[in-house]
């Protein structure tokens, strides 16, 4: 730590109770009061105490001269008694020492005393600018003076010390190769790899393998309004903003008990009021970097939920969601289930909340889209963008939404628009499987038993029975939750799908038959990766362990719509309920001699499957 030493005599000050007295061997005619402590001086010009500070010398001169001891009250003096007995000692020439912890409440004394050059060369005004503009170089001196500063308010402001420090600070921050640091900063800031190399002398600082935080500590430990200002001149001089943004979260965590487990870290203060907890995550939020990506999402999330039970501002809490909707792609499910805290608590979990952020994703997704391919304007192109990289964030939020409304869905209190809102927003192309949405309104229904047919076919709509898997499609056929429209949609679509496999075999037992076409149509066979396209023989050999395994699922089908035709009627019947008709078509007869052989298809759906096609009236 930076130090000066002043005068030369030894120590002749000695406390005394409440008053500090001086052993020089003549009796003290003056009684100096600041606070509760008190000092025995001399007006004698052979003390130069007056002769020192023109603001003394006027006091003295009024104070009445027919008593025996005069007493002046400084109550007033910026640092009160401490830095009133170092303005003795220096008047009265004993050894002394200025540091950063003393050396601007001393200075601001010297400013209200008026101890300039006009009253003795060398005087302390002079002394301790000196001092200041020294420790200035040194980086944890320059952080000591700064918290000194709050002391002696307003003063340090007028002389512009603290805005001096900080500007001080904020450099070296930039910059570590302007500071004189400590050893460990020096460690920890050094990167070999990244140092220019000059004769073999090494002649740069690191800026990012592992020193980029070694000032968020050091000024963790400022005020508010102290950091808050540092933070700004940061911003102002263009540091990286993931660095700002490190900073401004290790604060927080710091100072606020909730989000102390954040990470394993630092504790917070457990003294710090809801009031003030409140300011300062509002002037966090206001600091925060806008750059997507910048700040941790999982923090943002933290934050919000913290602003919301601390009844932050609401421009606080809308900044916060507008910032988490920029990246919720980023966002963990258990963060999105915030507690409802409002006054009408209507449901469990925020979901309103939810909604705003999830808009906000779109808007900025939706905006990437047209800058990036303008060009897209048919729906065809638009299933491109599944296998984009831009798209992937958008098929994680989709992933995330349908996880969110399975954890709210249980909540009887939830309306179905809220839910049919939240879960309409994620474009189809987003889903690759509409598992996950189905799970979500199957929870729906069952917690929701009171529901009418019409909103259960309402629900429903929100997922698309063509994209469920076979496990899904299995238990959608047993449910008996959904709507019968429903059930018969996917039990079409799972034969459909069995219909395009079976053609499939056909065209790979036609390529075999024939080898000369056997290049062309092998291209047609769907395999899942395990099909050696250049042997047929192992082809063939694989699509018919898959038609056996088909085979099986419309056995099932088939005994499970034979059991709905006795109880619903005959198949016109059925498909004119679900508003559907039946067009006839010239006969395949390759498929139908597939069929026979593979014994999948009963009369009934051997109508349904050979002779017409089912259109939607």
């Amino acid at each position: 730590m930076a130090c000066m030493k002043l005068g030369s005599k030894t120590e002749i000050f000695y406390l005394y109770g409440q008053s500090w007295l001086c052993s020089t061997g003549l009796p003290s005619d003056v009684i100096i009061e600041i606070g509760d402590t008190s000092f025995h001086l001399h007006k004698s010009q052979q003390f130069p105490l007056i002769s020192r500070s023109k603001e003394l010398e006027r006091f003295m001169k009024d104070l009445p001269s027919d008593t025996e001891k005069s007493i002046l009250e400084l109550h007033d003096l910026p640092g009160g008694a401490k830095a009133f007995l170092l303005i003795a000692r220096f008047c009265y020439g004993v050894k002394m020492e200025l540091t950063s912890s003393n050396v601007v409440p001393l200075r601001c004394a010297a400013e209200y005393l008026q101890m300039s050059e006009d009253y003795g060369e060398g005087n302390l005004i002079i002394q301790t600018e000196n001092f200041l503009n020294h420790i200035f170089g040194y980086w944890t001196d320059t952080l000591k003076a700064l918290k000194t500063c709050e002391e002696v308010l307003p003063l340090a402001e007028e002389l512009h010390i603290t805005s001096r420090c900080i500007h001080s600070l904020v450099i070296k921050a930039a910059d570590p190769t302007l500071a004189i640091l400590p050893l460990s900063v020096q460690n920890s800031v050094q990167s070999p790899e990244d140092s220019e190399m000059w004769n073999g002398i090494s002649t740069s600082l690191t800026s990012k393998e592992t020193g980029e935080d070694w000032w968020f500590e050091d000024v963790s430990s400022l005020s508010l309004p102290l950091y808050k200002r540092f933070m700004q001149g940061t911003i102002a001089r263009h540091v990286k903003p993931r660095r700002i943004s490190g900073s401004l979260v290790y604060y927080a965590r710091k100072n606020i008990p909730s989000l102390s487990s954040y990470q394993n870290g630092n504790s917070s203060k457990s003294n710090i009021s809801e009031a003030d907890q409140r300011i300062l995550i509002e002037e966090i939020v206001d600091l925060l970097p806008n750059e997507k990506g910048i700040t941790p999402t999982k923090f943002l999330l933290r934050c919000l939920r913290t602003a919301m039970a601390l009844y932050a501002s609401s421009s606080c809490c809308a900044s916060l969601e507008k910032r988490i909707g920029f990246q919720l792609d980023e966002a963990d499910l258990e963060d999105l289930l915030i507690p409802n805290i409002g006054y009408s608590m209507e449901t469990i979990h925020d979901v309103d909340c939810v909604q705003r952020m999830l808009d906000h994703f779109m808007i900025v997704d939706h905006d990437d889209v047209d800058s990036t391919c303008n060009d897209i304007v048919v729906e065809e192109e638009r299933r491109i963008v599944a296998n984009c990289q831009r798209a992937t964030p958008m098929t994680k939020v989709a992933d995330l939404m349908d996880s969110y409304l399975a954890e709210v869905a249980p909540d009887v209190n939830l309306k179905l628009p809220k839910f049919q809102s939240l879960a309409a927003v994620i474009p189809d192309y987003a889903r690759t499987l509409d598992d996950g949405i189905y799970r979500a309104i199957d929870i729906y229904l069952k917690s929701h038993a009171w529901m009418t047919e019409s909103e259960k076919e309402q629900i429903c709509r929100l997922m698309n029975c063509q994209k469920l898997s076979l496990e899904a499609s299995t238990h959608a056929a047993q449910n008996e939750r959904l709507p019968l429209r429903v059930v018969v949609q996917v039990l079409f679509f799972e034969q459909l799908k069995l219909r395009t496999s079976v053609a499939g075999w056909f065209f790979a037992s036609d390529s075999l038959e024939n080898p000369t076409n056997m290049s062309g149509n092998l291209a047609l066979i769907r395999n899942d990766g395990n099909t050696t396209h250049n042997n047929p023989v192992v082809a063939f050999d694989h699509m018919k362990e898959k038609v056996a395994e088909l085979e099986k699922e419309c056995l099932s089908m088939k005994q499970d719509l034979e059991k709905m035709m006795k109880s619903k009627g005959s198949w016109n019947m059925l498909l004119k309920k679900l508003g559907c008709r039946l067009i006839p078509r010239p006969s395949n007869p390759k498929v139908s001699k597939l069929c026979r052989k593979s014994k999948i298809a009963p009369a009934s759906a051997t109508e349904l499957e050979e002779n017409a096609v089912v259109v939607n009236s």
